[in-house]
């Protein structure tokens, strides 16, 4: 199988040596606001299933910044470290891209563009873009639904839907986020399954002098 590299996030696909995208978007549709950062440290878990079979694949380390360059688009970036289970290979995988409101606190787009790269790759692999819609929909004080829908455009395409829950005490300090995902190729059957979970730390005017 083809192999990918994208971004987070969510974001990118490996390289030449994997056989999944990675696909999970790990964020909600609101925006930090200007002069605002948010970081998020996060795991995530790589499945396949073809044929009633399931099999591990890979697990990611990874971190997520974003930071409020205008009231209405956020620039966020992502790295990730990947480790292939049957392979014993590892890849870096990084990507940026700007995340714009269309619907306050509702729904957002988000397009990272990125690459992977690492020794066990063999250099700086092919570019690749996951136009993405974000959607955050509260249901409590606690808790907001953050399901996501994207394209993975490289060499090869790739779609995927993912269901993330927020869980906070304070929306405005911190989010743990669980997050499950599928991702399919149209021209195969089978498809890949993840399971991320990562926590979202708020710091405001972090990089604004103060008068």
């Amino acid at each position: 199988m083809k192999a990918m590299n994208s971004f987070l996030l969510a974001i990118l696909a490996l390289g030449a040596f994997s056989c999944a995208p990675v696909f999970s978007t790990l964020q909600s549709a609101k925006l930090v606001g200007k002069g605002n950062f948010e970081a998020t440290p996060h795991f995530t878990t790589t499945s396949s299933k073809e044929e009633g079979e399931s099999d591990h694949i890979q697990n990611h380390f990874g971190f997520q910044v974003g930071y409020g360059l205008s009231k209405g688009v956020d620039l966020i970036a992502r790295y990730e470290n990947i480790v292939i289970s049957n392979e014993g290979g590892n890849a870096n995988v990084f990507g940026i891209g700007p995340k714009i409101n269309l619907v306050r606190d509702m729904v957002a787009a988000y397009i990272p563009v990125g690459f992977a790269f690492g020794q066990d790759i063999g250099g700086i692999e092919q570019l690749e873009v996951q136009p993405t819609l974000l959607f955050t929909f509260p249901v409590g004080p606690y808790v907001e639904i953050n399901p996501s829908a994207k394209g993975i455009i490289g060499e090869d395409f790739y779609y995927a839907l993912n269901f993330g829950v927020g869980l906070s005490t304070d929306f405005k300090k911190y989010v743990i986020r669980p997050e499950y995902g599928l991702c399919f190729n149209p021209g195969e059957s089978g498809h890949f399954s993840q399971f991320s979970i990562g926590t979202t730390f708020y710091f405001a005017n972090l990089f604004t002098k103060k008068r």
